[in-house]
């Protein structure tokens, strides 16, 4: 039995019609869906994308300990785990940051492939200049990182050229030479995060006509600064490289059946986290400015993901409530090819879900930045229940946050929080997008799943320390 996992980055869950969006053209995934088992309640668990990829290679929810950096020497990894038990594994990406800087996330894996150039990959050093698509006080970092993409895509001709094409191609041709062996591969695709700058006839989809400034790469920050057609031409940029992603994963989706995978292998597709185009007065998935930098509140638009698997033969899709979290990948994988288990992760294999031996695996899903600072009371954390989801930044009169983070594209920043926020409490039946505070009403709900998400950080492994200023409101 082989396994093909697909990570695509900061792909948004209600972008799907799998999960009910009306609009954005996703045929190849939604056809996916139809024969896989999609779960409806699977969330982010470490935030973002370079702790998020801790979590899948480890099998560990890693945000109590584990910061945006190299992968740790000493870590238990999927791809060597699976290499010493005799699955060939194979590593497809082009997503930069866990490859660039030493970062080193190939370890383990029997090969690998890097395709260059995505976001700011020091790859191409012409044209010297490039022109911007937009004044560049709307963009963040244009110069260090806008200009050195708009370098790297320069040479682009044909959607062949697109990064998410030449890597399902690049995975598709491993498949064909590789087919006749045992194997895990990881394909991780960084669109439809941005820059976004689809083909234009997956643009005039969404928004055909527009002749305005294109937000290709937008602030972090509260949305103001774009008008309203800006705001609706940047969500049409994203839907585009949304139907383009649909697309190459579709490729790549067919090859599998065309080689006659399907029938001995499990295929997973999945994301990190979402992204905010304007929704609670956003831009994008923390705060960057001049003083600094914060994260932002992890409202459904970013902490709740897509997550669909297929196992072998499946032609007939089923749903699940139960949570899942990416930690919940390494176990399951392990669990379905009958590999040892290293009896290093903390996640829990989903098996057990879709073959419908239990109902639910955990009562609450946490999503989360790194909390393995002194001081990092501001910090919001996400904590999920059946019903509620509270945002919780720790102790309201603490010191607040204070770190350097490479978070988001490994560009060094020190954390800018000047107070403590109040924490936030949502009834999801009624108020899905968490758009409505109810903690002043239920603040004893509020005191569980703080004691409550305490004790799971405390079996994750967050040292007391850490704990000092996230245990009351």
């Amino acid at each position: 039995m082989n396994v093909i996992l697909i990570i695509s980055d900061t792909f948004r869950k209600d972008h799907l019609g799998a999960y009910g969006n009306p609009w954005i053209h996703t045929p190849n995934l939604d056809a996916f869906a139809r024969q896989a088992t999609v779960f409806d309640r699977a969330y982010a668990a470490s935030f973002p994308t370079v702790p998020n990829r801790f979590d899948v290679m480890s099998g560990r929810f890693t945000f109590p300990y584990f910061a945006w950096s190299p992968l740790p020497r000493d870590a238990v990894v999927i791809g060597q785990v699976l290499a010493e038990a005799g699955w060939t594994t194979m590593m497809v990406a082009d997503t930069p940051h866990i490859l660039q800087s030493g970062f080193h996330f190939d370890r383990g894996f029997s090969g690998w492939e890097w395709i260059r150039g995505q976001e700011n990959d020091r790859w191409r050093t012409s044209p010297a200049d490039p022109k911007l698509p937009c004044s560049p006080d709307k963009l963040r970092e244009p110069e260090r990182t806008v200009k050195q993409y708009l370098r790297n895509v320069s040479a682009r001709r044909g959607e062949e050229d697109y990064f998410v094409a030449r890597t399902m191609r690049t995975a598709a041709r491993w498949l064909e030479e590789n087919r006749d062996q045992q194997f895990f591969l990881y394909v991780d695709t960084f669109d439809p995060h941005e820059p976004w700058d689809p083909p234009q006839w997956y643009v005039d989809l969404y928004d055909p006509g527009y002749e305005g400034e294109e937000v290709i790469y937008p602030r972090y920050d509260f949305a103001d600064y774009l008008s309203e057609a800006e705001l609706r031409h940047m969500r049409a940029l994203y839907a585009g490289e949304v139907s383009l992603v649909d697309k190459w994963v579709g490729y790549l989706l067919q090859r599998i059946e065309e080689l006659g995978l399907a029938e001995k292998t499990m295929v997973i597709f999945t994301t990190d986290h979402g992204f905010y185009h304007g929704e609670h007065n956003r831009t994008g998935k923390s705060h960057i400015t001049a003083e600094g930098f914060s994260y932002c509140p992890l409202y459904t638009e970013v902490a709740a993901i897509p997550l669909m698997i297929r196992l072998p033969g499946q032609t007939e899709g089923q749903r699940i409530s139960a949570f899942a979290q990416p930690p919940d990948l390494f176990p399951t994988i392990l669990e379905f090819l009958g590999a040892p288990d290293p009896g290093s992760t903390n996640g829990m294999s989903l098996l057990p879900l879709i073959e419908g031996r239990v109902e639910k695996n955990r009562d609450m899903a946490i999503t989360s930045p790194c909390l393995a600072h002194e001081f990092n009371a501001g910090i919001p954390t996400t904590i999920t229940t059946d019903e509620w989801a509270m945002i919780y930044y720790g102790t309201p009169q603490a010191p607040p946050a204070q770190f350097t983070t490479r978070a988001v594209d490994t560009l060094d920043r020190q954390a800018a929080e000047r107070a403590v926020p109040a924490p936030e409490l949502y009834y999801l039946p009624d108020d899905p997008n968490m758009n409505v505070n109810v903690i002043e009403q239920h603040q004893d709900v509020a005191r569980q799943l703080v004691a409550r998400h305490v004790e799971m950080l405390q079996a994750w492994g967050c040292e007391e320390k850490f704990l000092r200023y996230r245990q009351s409101l």
